[in-house]
């Protein structure tokens, strides 16, 4: 929908006359399931976007329309918080009241009306495009100053609390801080931001999305950050200096492996590697190394395959097909995992056949056709002004 559209859309609706937000989706690169260990990952925003819009209220309820689900509800902040529905509605009341806890101010209510061209359920960070656009719309409506960094964790704090998943830093941080033409260098223990060109003028980014959502997706990622924890306490035994999987060497995990759950040690395993392949990755794309960082992509995705055990039948399948396609660097899945999309690094002259090979094998393969994109870095979150 045009600026113009959701004018319209929103005046059909509510009175007021609104202000515009957005929030972008986001792709990782390389660096999965490393952020809420304190480690390293290279996500971009995508241009896709969010777009909240809002005007404020007299009363305390917020009324609040998803656009693209012609779904409509009431939040009435003078009422105690819902958590957990399983609906759209834990990300925006969460990201709302997330936002007056983190900022410590009461808001007053609002109308909002809310639609997204992020793709859902595709590992994209829908989630994270909804919350901070909502949250970035709650502080501007009540006349809040507000640090970006903070913005980010209520985002996330929404994540953990209203919706029930303890994802990292990394998708908030995105949505917020992305910068465009660039993919950003996230160190998850320190907040450090380096902006890292990964393409030429030769090259691209190409996203797959297998369009299938596992129902694993959501316990197992829980399962997966319980693993994790696991292995640092029992690690901490051995070497009292242990704070996350981040401090870890695979020194270390050699030599500590007996006292590990084979599937605790496996997902540790990951968890360093990646940390490592990152890093080189970061190292590789800002030398327009494009075959090295492409090779370290393949790797991370075996990884994520065989040891952290995330991966599907559809985005292996994926990768093994861009894999044998000359022009293509590297492929992984990227996101939670159990379905959601494939991210590829290759030559722009071999898009056409990674899209058509693609789309008539998964087709013949699984019986439908998967989405397929040409994403452009984007910018981070703001308000759109005329």
């Amino acid at each position: 929908m045009t600026r113009e559209q959701i004018a319209a859309e929103f005046q059909r609706r509510f009175e007021g006359r609104p202000r515009f937000f957005q929030a972008p989706g986001r792709v990782n690169l390389i660096g999965e399931h490393t952020d809420y260990n304190e480690g390293f990952v290279m996500p971009f925003a995508i241009d896709r976007h969010t777009i909240v819009a809002a005007s404020p209220r007299n009363d305390l309820k917020i009324h609040v329309h998803a656009y693209d689900l012609a779904e409509t509800a009431v939040i009435d902040l003078a009422d105690g918080p819902r958590l957990r529905r399983g609906t759209w509605l834990d990300y925006a009341e969460g990201s709302i009241r997330s936002v007056a806890d983190r900022f410590n101010f009461k808001p007053s209510g609002a109308d909002m009306l809310i639609t997204s061209s992020v793709p859902i359920g595709a590992g994209l960070s829908s989630s994270a495009a909804i919350e901070i656009a909502v949250g970035y719309a709650t502080l501007a409506l009540n006349d809040i100053r507000f640090d970006q960094q903070e913005l980010a964790f209520a985002g996330q704090m929404a994540e953990h609390e209203y919706v029930g998943t303890r994802s990292g830093i990394m998708d908030q941080f995105a949505s917020v801080f992305g910068r465009r033409g660039t993919a950003m260098l996230l160190d998850c223990r320190s907040l450090e931001r380096t902006y890292v060109g990964v393409t030429d003028e030769q090259t691209t980014i190409a996203v797959i999305d297998t369009k299938v959502k596992h129902n694993l997706a959501s316990s197992e990622y829980n399962t997966r950050r319980a693993e994790c924890e696991e292995a640092v306490k029992i690690l901490r035994e051995h070497h009292p200096g242990i704070g996350s999987l981040r401090d870890v060497t695979a020194e270390m995990l050699s030599r500590f492996a007996n006292f590990l759950p084979q599937n605790v040690m496996k997902r540790s395993r990951h968890i360093v590697s990646e940390n490592k392949r990152t890093l080189a990755a970061a190292d590789a794309f800002m030398q327009e190394d494009f075959e090295s960082a492409g090779k370290l992509m393949y790797e991370s995705h075996a990884s994520l395959r065989d040891d952290y055990e995330v991966s599907c039948d559809e985005l292996d399948f994926l990768v093994e097909v861009a894999s044998d396609l000359t022009g293509v660097f590297g492929s992984r899945m990227t996101g939670g995992g159990f379905g959601g999309c494939t991210v590829s690094l290759l030559r722009k002259d071999s898009v056409d056949e990674l899209r058509d090979t693609s789309v008539k094998l998964y087709a013949t393969k699984f019986g439908f056709e998967p989405d397929f994109y040409i994403f452009e870095s984007a910018d981070g979150a703001s308000e759109i002004l005329a």
